[in-house]
């Protein structure tokens, strides 16, 4: 019998050293929620992820032109026909790019845009698409909040209206989903200036980092600040910097990035949050 309960402990332990699957999380108490599921879609260099509640869902970025059939088939596979917000942090290629395909797909209620415009095709061509479908486009000047579900939103625009020629990545609008005990963080392309803006926004539990896990100065200092239990990269292997990733493994933050991970999962049941990538495993 002791040999049995030996083997059973030996293969336990097998099991739980090849799988995929991490849990991060802060207090440990259960707590009765639904689930809370966002899917970080491995799009190379860009940004798409979809944030599914038991009955609503928010789509932040869109990724370059060609992205947005992923995010369509996701949704449409999931039952999701209709979108309760779509968030643009703002509009570079990567994150704007399959927006229009989006909107042209589902009925959507809300869309929130960072108040300044851009020059590139990929901008016109979603604005164009929004008109078409008398889709209102909220530019956002202060902070806004709402409830989905039991999760708990806000939504917060840059605190400038100039941050340096060429520079639209502190225009990312930063967005917060608090579920319960825990809290997720999305930052877009925030850069040093932006990062400065919102170092005080508080501890979270998953964080989606920054400019594409690129060299950030201040990045150390803003991990000190919202101290995540995991992270998830939206990258190519190219862009991810040594540095980020040093920064994120010497606080043992658990992450997980697109480019080596694919698509990526969390869910959260409230109290804890539950990562699978559909490849490889964490950093």
């Amino acid at each position: 019998m002791k040999h049995i309960k030996k083997l059973a402990v030996l293969l336990l332990s097998s099991i739980l050293a090849v799988s995929p699957l991490c849990s991060c999380s802060g207090k440990q108490e259960p707590v009765s929620s639904k689930e809370l599921k966002v899917t970080f879609f491995d799009v190379k260099k860009a940004d798409a992820m979809v944030i599914e509640s038991e009955n609503s869902t928010v789509v932040i970025d869109c990724g370059e032109k060609g992205d947005g059939k992923k995010i369509a088939n996701h949704l449409k596979e999931s039952g999701r026909t209709k979108i309760d917000y779509l968030i643009i942090t703002h509009f570079d290629r990567d994150h704007v790019g399959g927006a229009a395909k989006v909107v042209n797909s589902f009925e959507i209620d809300n869309v929130l845009i960072p108040d300044y415009h851009s020059p590139i095709d990929e901008y016109d061509k979603f604005c164009k698409v929004a008109e078409e479908r008398n889709l209102e486009l909220t530019r956002l000047k202060e902070n806004v909040s709402f409830t989905l579900d039991d999760v708990d939103f806000t939504v917060y625009p840059s605190k400038k209206d100039f941050y340096g020629d060429d520079d639209e990545n502190d225009f990312s609008l930063v967005t917060k989903a608090v579920h319960h005990k825990n809290t997720l963080l999305f930052t877009g392309d925030a850069m040093e200036q932006r990062l400065d803006e919102i170092m005080d926004i508080g501890e979270c539990t998953l964080l989606k980092v920054p400019y594409h896990g690129r060299k950030l100065d201040n990045i150390a200092d803003f991990l000190d600040a919202v101290k995540p239990k995991c992270a998830i990269v939206c990258t190519s292997s190219n862009e991810f910097a040594s540095k980020t990733q040093k920064a994120l493994t010497d606080r043992k933050i658990t992450t997980y990035a697109t480019c080596f991970n694919g698509d990526i999962t969390a869910v959260s049941d409230g109290s804890s949050i539950k990562i699978s990538p559909s490849r490889g495993n964490a950093l």
